[in-house]
């Protein structure tokens, strides 16, 4: 009987220490969008000020919608942001996935770009949260989602960071940045999935898209940025043997501005190994932070 008693205030105060080391709630959804029902998780700090900002993180292809993976949450704690994290449809592989446009999507009829809008809007309205200050980022094909958000939702999305993401050809020949938006692209030159140099004859399958260095002065250009400033950063793996350089396009229409960090000899990833990068996407989201100049949006009601 001692033993049983002992083991459950073991388990118990083992279960108060975890609660008590846990400072946000991590829930998960379902969201009707299309007539389908898609699923995401929602991270909210304790004690999130109304009107705080709205961070989307988009997972790679066949990936899911895994916090850990990304390590935002404690950058939300930090900083005080809710983060979504939601879950890509499967396309005919039966891989989860953003719809972009890629050859093997041709028959795909989901529209992601309308499930991530209305669900901004619906965590917006039902969480009090930023309509003002909402941002996307998103690793590999959820980096090609960023850039297409970028082009498509300027309206929703103030700033987006796409991750070793790329911009398809027929984006950058179709597409035109009416309002362009901040972006940040975080890549490694020796990427060979999602390649520096682009890949203009779909020798990797992925369909045609352009090199990472026009597709960030294609944007740079839009926002109309002045000039280019440039600094290294140290990496926190120093056996990689990787250097990082930070291309920074500023000076651009309303204070915009269009960062590239080019991580030389970096591979297909979300950076970890040399950057915390979810301090990085941070530490630019944040400069375009705007106080709300309307009433925060009420809870919806049924």
């Amino acid at each position: 009987m001692k033993r049983i008693l002992l083991c459950l205030v073991t388990l118990l105060c083992g279960h108060l220490l975890f609660a008590a080391g846990s400072t946000g709630n991590l829930t998960d959804h379902t969201f009707m969008s299309g007539g389908v029902d898609r699923s995401y998780k929602l991270y909210l700090p304790a004690h999130l000020a109304p009107g705080a900002p709205l961070v989307f993180v988009l997972h790679g292809y066949g990936g899911s919608a895994d916090p850990e993976r990304f390590g935002m949450d404690s950058i939300a704690d930090k900083y005080g942001f809710a983060v979504c994290y939601p879950q890509g449809a499967r396309d005919k592989r039966g891989k989860t996935c953003w719809n972009v446009g890629y050859p093997f999507q041709d028959d795909m009829t989901i529209d992601d770009v309308a499930f991530v809008c209305e669900l901004a809007q619906h965590l917006q309205q039902t969480y009090r949260l930023s309509a003002r200050n909402t941002f996307c980022t998103g690793y590999s094909n959820g980096g090609e989602m960023c850039y297409l958000l970028a082009y498509k939702a300027p309206q929703v999305f103030k700033a987006v960071a796409p991750i070793a993401g790329l911009t398809l050809e027929w984006m950058y020949r179709e597409l035109a940045a009416d309002t362009p938006v901040p972006l940040l692209e975080i890549h490694g030159t020796k990427d060979k999935t999602s390649m520096w140099n682009g890949d203009p004859e779909n020798r990797g399958g992925w369909g045609e898209y352009i090199a990472v260095p026009l597709a960030v002065s294609y944007w740079a250009t839009q926002n109309r940025c002045t000039h280019e400033e440039t600094d290294t950063i140290a990496s926190l793996n120093p056996e990689s043997g990787h250097s990082i350089i930070r291309h920074r396009y500023v000076g651009g229409t309303d204070n915009h501005e269009v960062w590239l960090y080019e991580i030389m000899g970096g591979t297909h990833s979300w950076g970890e190994k040399d950057l915390v990068t979810g301090e990085h996407i941070w530490q630019f989201f944040s400069r375009f932070v705007e106080p709300e100049k309307t009433a925060v949006p009420q809870p919806a009601t049924r």
